[in-house]
């Protein structure tokens, strides 16, 4: 009886560890993984935006779109994984911008789309002109292919890791809607930055 009672024992012991074992396996593989890194273009990432600002002020327009290198992301294809796009409201007097965030990198806000902080705003002042939407026809990677033709690939050629970033606003003085394509990780002394129009998609210059 004795020798039948540790047999019985041992079975209940293996069993209460296989149990163990099961259970620990099994919330393992129920930990959420983290999101795969979102890369949007451009137009994409504002349209995500312009909703939330829309819900902001129902006049809400756009006068800016930036994206922002990141260590997940160098911007050579047109896409970026933040994006910040900034509008303004007449009615309001204010502007405030709203970031797109498909990463969860140290160097990147929230991830989603998330508001800024409010500031004052002159729907007359040149550096925020507000624009339509629908002159945006022309996507950032068009753009990119665009600029690459124009200096944009000997500087890649040179350099791979060579960051692009975009900035889209609109140009008072040709009254145009711009694609600013930036090689270089400093945007005010880029290696070199090209004007694509971004209704036509038809290169303009280069600004360096």
């Amino acid at each position: 009886m004795k020798t039948r009672t540790i047999k019985i024992s041992l079975v209940l012991i293996a069993a209460v560890s296989a149990l163990c074992m099961s259970g620990c396996t099994s919330d393992q593989s129920e930990k959420p993984q983290p999101k795969p890194v979102e890369m949007l273009t451009g137009r994409a990432a504002f349209q995500k935006s312009f909703i939330s600002a829309r819900g902001w002020a129902a006049d809400a327009q756009p006068f800016r779109l930036a994206s922002q290198p990141t260590s997940d992301s160098d911007g050579h294809d047109g896409k970026a994984d933040v994006w910040l796009g900034s509008f303004g409201s007449a009615s309001q007097h204010a502007m405030k911008a709203f970031s797109w965030c498909g990463t969860n990198v140290a160097d990147a806000p929230e991830r989603g789309v998330v508001p800024g902080s409010q500031d004052s705003y002159n729907p007359d002042n040149t550096s925020t002109h507000a624009f339509n939407l629908s002159f945006l026809k022309i996507d950032s990677d068009k753009a990119f292919e665009e600029a690459q033709k124009h200096g944009g690939e000997k500087i890649l050629q040179q350099n791979p890791k060579t960051p692009v970033s975009y900035v889209l606003d609109w140009s008072s003085a040709t009254n145009d809607l711009i694609w600013h394509v930036i090689y270089g990780s400093n945007r005010e002394t880029p290696k070199l930055a090209i004007s694509i129009n971004a209704t036509s998609g038809g290169f303009m210059r280069v600004e360096k």
